[in-house]
């Protein structure tokens, strides 16, 4: 349905004629201001006052009231509810931002967070006070570590690249006990994750990149060549952000290992592996959990977020602490972890964060993270299948199925005169999302999809 039309002062369609196109939007509030409105009523204050002379100096007083608009309730409601309906959000628009997309997040989720038990609880409470929290992070670290084959979480870091950060550190912290603190490179993967070459540059430690082969698996010969003395760490993302599973994974893990580093997975693509395979099992020995891409909790805006990390069973001393530890069904904090890489984050991390993300794996329970899973990937298989006739589907997919996004190349568009970006920003006038575009960077005029 067309935009209502308006004239500058809101008065519509006068004559017939309709408001030229610059003017097809409601009237600013503004311009619906008249003097002596007001929205609220605030009730006479009953207690004394003292002047503003005596609370800010004069210098800084207002020599006449702000310029504010003079509007009733009803329009200032209206106005609010009309910017609401501008914003591009899950719950009214199709949001196919690849690699980073911001799943559903249930109604339930938020419910439970913001139960009194939790609200109005303090971070800096005793132990014998905060049971049910504890029960409640402790439980969550445990059901990250089944998911993922991990037996070791934390759940202080705050986003993803926190949690990238977090665990890089513990590389560091581990190769140092090992007496081998000269490792600095980390090898990483040219269809990673972009965050992943920043942290390793946060962390002190230097990153290389490693090629992909024509199928979009990491190239074995390139890895061979750059795994050795120096080598701390790999940093790989699978599935990667091609959308493909790496199936040599176990071989790539093996490479590392033999050169004597240990092995990351950006975990940010798990919601296309839920309870189908495991990356502990697949030898890893670091990943992180994006819990707004997995899990269900938000994450607009920058935040907050909350980005967990799991460790094998040789690297679990080096977590950050405070760590929950359960006695006889009783919970403490234990803070004498003397090989731990100390506090990542104040307190636990994002409480309510995590609170969600307990509930909704809690709610689906291990049969339904796999249907999750399944459902993700034949989503991704469905709609590259209806576009690969009018979009070239990039090289590296072969034959394969995609896993839960698909990247297409707009070269074909672009020789026509519409560049990826053009694509994405026309979407936008029909209530889509743009897809992430230009990104993965080994694909030319890449949009990367995931519904």
């Amino acid at each position: 349905m067309s935009a209502p039309a308006w004239t500058a002062n809101g008065a519509g369609v006068a004559g017939g004629v309709v408001a030229e196109a610059s003017t097809r939007t409601p009237p600013l509030i503004f311009e619906r201001s008249r003097p002596g409105r007001r929205a609220a009523t605030l009730a006479p204050c009953d207690v004394p006052v003292r002047p503003l002379e005596d609370l800010i100096p004069a210098g800084l007083l207002r020599g006449r009231p702000p310029a504010l608009p003079e509007v009733g309730e009803l329009d200032l409601v209206r106005h609010y509810h009309a910017l609401a309906q501008r914003t591009m959000c899950i719950d009214g628009n199709f949001y196919p931002l690849g690699s980073c997309t911001m799943k559903y997040n249930p109604r339930v989720n938020e419910t439970a967070a913001a139960g009194p038990g939790w609200r109005r609880i303090h971070p800096g409470q005793p132990a014998h006070q905060v049971q049910g929290a504890l029960a409640l992070l402790h439980g969550l670290e445990g059901l990250l570590a089944e998911i993922s084959g991990m037996p070791h979480i934390t759940l202080q870091p705050a986003a993803g690249a926190h949690g990238e950060l977090t665990a890089l550190l513990i590389v560091r912290a581990c190769q140092r006990d090992r007496g081998e603190g000269g490792r600095r490179t980390v090898l990483v993967p040219d269809s990673a994750h972009g965050t992943n070459p920043a942290s390793v540059s946060i962390s002190g430690m230097k990153a290389v990149e490693v090629r992909s082969d024509p199928t979009g698996n990491v190239d074995l010969e390139d890895l061979r060549r750059k795994a050795g003395p120096d080598t701390a760490a790999l940093m790989i993302t699978n599935p990667t952000t091609l959308g493909l599973f790496d199936s040599r994974i176990g071989e790539v893990v093996r490479i590392v290992h033999e050169a004597g580093g240990l092995v990351y997975m950006d975990g940010a693509n798990l919601n296309a592996i839920l309870g189908v395979t495991r990356p502990g099992d697949f030898g890893v020995d670091l990943m992180h959990f994006n819990l707004h891409k997995t899990f269900s909790t938000p994450h607009g805006g920058g935040g907050p977020g909350a980005g967990p990390v799991g460790v094998s069973a040789a690297l679990g001393d080096y977590l950050p602490v405070p760590r929950i530890v359960e006695e006889q069904g009783r919970y403490r904090v234990v803070e004498d972890r003397p090989r731990s890489i100390g506090r990542v984050r104040s307190f636990f991390g994002n409480f309510g964060i995590l609170v969600r993300a307990y509930t909704y794996i809690r709610f689906h329970g291990p049969a339904d993270l796999r249907g999750i899973a399944e459902n993700a990937v034949l989503n991704a298989n469905y709609l590259m299948h209806r576009v690969k006739g009018a979009y070239d589907v990039a090289p590296h997919h072969g034959d394969r199925p995609c896993m839960h996004e698909f990247v297409l190349n707009a070269t074909r568009q672009k020789q026509q005169g519409a560049r990826a970006l053009d694509v994405a920003k026309r979407l936008l006038d029909y209530g889509y999302h743009p897809p992430t575009i230009y990104f993965p960077l080994i694909v030319p005029e890449a949009l990367m999809i995931e519904p």
